[in-house]
């Protein structure tokens, strides 16, 4: 058997690790870290002070707040983190960190094991001018397509999210009369292509979003127009205690983005629930869903329409049993161990050897 590792997590401040409701990165910081526990491993969590977890909880800072408008407020817990963080480096087998590129400096220099996994786009043109000054640091990225626009960083690995397989089940038979959009409403997310599509299929659509302060302005100019009518229902955001009736009782869940999007947490999310996914071809779609047999990968509008007309050749349960095989958080925690084995076992610093 092989020896536990202590390992640290050290994860966003913007929202607790769960978040309430919307949050990605928190939400599979959280059940990476329970599932690492489960697995025997000794996991420390740096976090916000409500965060709950079965790991030990370091707080960093009392509340999260997402939009403190203050640089130095909003900023200084982060520097504060990584201080404390590097105070205590020596206590852990490998330093996990969700924060960005905000570790490397400090953490290049220490000599201990550490990894970052990349939450969000890498196609920005900030992106090369931070970066590339650290061409070896180790990398982890949530899907194959996200890494395209820097391929020649420190990757250790791709390592696809995954989610607890209980948390969300098939409560439904998507005979609910209605399509389903749910996350966040913004250009980039395809809420105005999901409405067209349902209205041309003769479906309700349910939208259960969030809206964020930073897309205020395109939901009330562009969106809110388009809702209120009988073809579109704003259900408003949900928790997880909500998604699997919204989610199984949908004909679909529609995601018809327009960016290259790093992972997709929802896409896996109605597939525990049983629920084909119609998405767009664009960044991870084509790792995340398997055309033909867990939903329907298309190129536009047009093609989503017609399929839509296809969705009874999918099985509901066997789009469960897919989740089952590929997305549970045990396997996304089994992949993470084994790059922090191999991390470890490379490091002079650790005591762990494979």
């Amino acid at each position: 058997m092989e020896t536990p590792l202590r390992i640290a997590q050290i994860a966003p401040l913007f929202e607790a690790v769960p978040p309430r409701k919307y949050g990605g990165t928190e939400r599979v910081v959280h059940w990476l870290t329970e599932a690492l526990v489960a697995m025997g491993h000794d996991v420390t969590l740096f976090a916000t002070a409500e965060s709950q977890t079965s790991a030990k909880l370091a707080p960093m800072r009392d509340h999260a707040e997402r939009f403190a408008r203050n640089f130095e407020y909003n900023n200084a817990p982060y520097a504060a983190m990584i201080e404390q963080v590097a105070r205590r480096a020596h206590d852990f087998d490998v330093l996990h960190f969700h924060i960005d590129f905000h570790p490397f400096s400090v953490f290049t220099r220490l000599g201990v094991p550490f990894l970052t996994t990349l939450h969000g786009r890498m196609d920005q043109g900030w992106i090369p001018g931070i970066y590339n000054l650290f061409p070896q640091v180790p990398l982890v990225s949530i899907s194959d397509s996200q890494r395209r626009p820097m391929p020649d960083l420190g990757w250790a690995g791709t390592v696809l999210h995954g989610m607890p397989a209980d948390i969300l089940r098939p409560a439904g038979d998507g005979t609910g009369g209605y399509f389903a959009f749910l996350g966040r409403i913004s250009p980039e997310k395809g809420i105005e292509p999901a409405i067209a599509i349902a209205r041309a299929c003769g479906m309700k659509l349910k939208v259960a979003a969030k809206i964020g302060e930073e897309d205020l302005p395109y939901y009330q100019q562009v969106v809110a127009p388009l809702l209120g009518s009988d073809a579109v229902e704003y259900v408003g955001e949900i928790d997880d205690s909500q998604k699997s009736e919204f989610l199984s009782n949908a004909a679909a869940l529609l995601f018809p983005i327009d960016w290259p999007e790093p992972f997709g947490l929802v896409m896996i999310e109605a597939m525990a629930c049983g629920c084909p996914v119609i998405a767009r071809r664009r960044g991870s779609v084509p790792e995340v869903i398997e055309h033909g047999l867990t939903g329907f990968i298309v190129e536009d509008t047009d093609e989503a329409i017609a399929a839509c007309a296809r969705l009874s050749d999918l099985s509901r349960p066997g789009i469960r049993a897919r989740f089952e095989q590929r997305w549970t958080s045990r396997r996304m925690a089994d992949d993470y161990v084994t790059i922090y084995r191999r991390l470890a076992a490379n490091s002079p610093s650790s005591a762990v050897r494979s």
